[in-house]
């Protein structure tokens, strides 16, 4: 994680352009990451519907 001089959170370093989303189309014009052909891109509705569920119970 990215912290600033203070010890707090720096803001995210984006990646501008224009993109679809693999799942459902909606057009994606910032990422927090360089986009490689190989792997798919998913806007922030269909990421949290295809990322993995946390377990917090022990």
């Amino acid at each position: 994680m990215a912290y600033d001089s203070d010890r707090e959170f720096a803001p995210r370093e984006t990646v501008k352009g224009n993109w679809k989303c693999s799942d459902c189309g909606v057009e994606i014009t910032e990422l927090p990451f360089e986009p490689t052909a190989d792997r798919p891109i998913y806007c922030k509705a269909c990421w949290s519907k295809r990322r993995p569920k946390r377990d917090f119970s022990r």
